[in-house]
């Protein structure tokens, strides 16, 4: 039986052993200290349940380490030991926060009495708390997966269980899913929320400079290496990595990668000491990585260091119950952002969407959102069609709004417009040289 664990904190040893040996016996795990610097040292090493401490010793006294305790941990009771005399003390430690005290010589069986009450206290602002954070994160987590689907419902469970898991994840799924939101998820909901979310699209770093990205250089590693540079995975030191596009990964890249997840080391470009990373690896594949692996496309060894928890990411065909949901949360979003006002979606519109395969999954059904709110006109301007035009001349017209549009809203920022279109920038360039279109124009 454990009924809780207690730091007895006394500067005469006697007094210590001999509460250790009572309450040992009758169930509690007991660690003592001799002075309130140690103490304080042992409770930022392990948390416990409940503080014991007399009121006068040398040096700090029990007042000064119920203030300490109470700047830490404001729910950790504290119980005071107080001589004859020091009740005024002790009614003021009750004012600052103590949960009891007892006068010495105390009554042993009185004290487990009060550690009881004091645990249970313990205990039950502890899951106070636990409900709250979950309830936080499912409330969190909820609005970064949107939908009602069974689907996406356990894709969530599994998401806000790992990400208090300190663990490798390797997430799969097909282009546009969200591999880059679960990735989010697991570092924000988890305990490196803190530290840095640092994403690299392994797909786009040209494999001349990857290792200089990636591990960083030393001064003088190569021709323009005129300073030290750090590196991408060291730069996560505390937080997560999320390795994008994993399968596009260079082959002879693979094994020093690999290493480096293994050992949890880096050693810069050009440099020859190797430095410590405290990172977590979160990889994501629109592939599967096993058969890559088997038809000797990707490393064996790294798919295996990286597969230890997978999680795959439904498209959005097996899972129509929510896409009427996403489609109305883009729509909105929109609306708010390109300050338009969208007509009421028909119950045949969302029937349409349900049916449609989108290849393209979320990120393709978010751009239709976008599009239809884009090629809606402000309030006071003309929705009416020019007479007499053909339809392809309509489809121009059209599409040369909708990018007019997002020019505009993007301060005409290509590479932002054309995110928010779905578009690649070199097929918007194309496109607003056709249309001649211009800033102010």
């Amino acid at each position: 039986m454990n009924r809780g664990c207690v730091l007895f904190v006394d500067d005469e040893e006697q007094l210590r052993t001999s509460a250790a040996e009572w309450l040992s016996l009758s169930g509690f795990q007991v660690t003592t200290a001799d002075s309130v610097d140690t103490a304080e040292s042992m409770l930022a090493e392990r948390p416990c349940d409940v503080v014991v401490t007399d009121l006068r010793m040398p040096l700090r006294d029990g007042m000064a380490l119920l203030d300490a305790s109470g700047r830490r941990d404001p729910d950790l009771p504290v119980v005071m030991l107080t001589g004859h005399g020091d009740v005024s003390a002790a009614v003021e430690a009750m004012h600052r926060g103590a949960h009891d005290f007892l006068e010495k010589p105390y009554d042993a069986d009185h004290l487990v009495v009060v550690l009881d009450r004091a645990v249970r206290q313990r205990r039950l602002s502890m899951e106070l708390a636990r409900l709250r954070a979950a309830a936080g994160d499912r409330r969190a987590i909820e609005d970064r997966l949107v939908g009602v689907s069974s689907a996406i419902g356990e894709l969530r469970d599994r998401v806000l269980q790992l990400a208090g898991i300190d663990v490798d994840v390797l997430v799969v799924g097909e282009t546009g899913t969200g591999k880059e939101i679960v990735a989010r998820a697991l570092h924000d909901l988890g305990p490196r929320a803190s530290g840095n979310f640092v994403a690299i699209n392994c797909a786009a770093v040209p494999e001349a400079v990857f290792e200089s990205e990636i591990f960083g250089h030393a001064r003088g590693a190569f021709t323009g290496a005129s300073v030290e540079r750090v590196g991408k995975f060291a730069h996560a030191h505390g937080g997560t990595v999320f390795l994008d596009e994993i399968e596009s990964m260079p082959p002879a890249l693979q094994a020093k990668v690999l290493r480096a997840i293994q050992e949890r080391v880096v050693e810069p470009l050009g440099g020859n000491r190797q430095s410590a990373i405290d990172v977590r690896f979160v990889a994501a594949s629109k592939v599967d990585l096993r058969a890559e692996s088997e038809a000797g496309r990707f490393r064996p060894d790294l798919y295996y260091r990286l597969s230890t928890v997978e999680l795959t990411i439904p498209p959005l065909r097996d899972r129509r119950d929510d896409i009427a949901l996403l489609y109305r949360s883009f729509v909105g979003d929109a609306e708010r952002r390109f300050n338009v006002t969208a007509p009421p979606v028909t119950p045949a519109a969302l029937t349409d969407l349900a049916d449609r395969p989108w290849p393209g999954n979320i990120r393709e059904l978010k751009a239709h959102a976008e599009r239809t709110a884009l090629s809606l006109h402000r309030p006071g301007r003309s929705a009416a069609p020019a007479a007499n035009l053909s339809l392809p001349d309509e489809v121009a017209r059209f599409e040369a709004r909708c990018i007019r549009e997002a020019l505009e809203v993007a301060e005409w920022s290509t590479a932002v417009a054309a995110e928010r279109l779905g578009i690649p920038r070199r097929t918007l360039n194309e496109k607003i040289a056709r249309y001649g279109l211009k800033r102010g124009g």
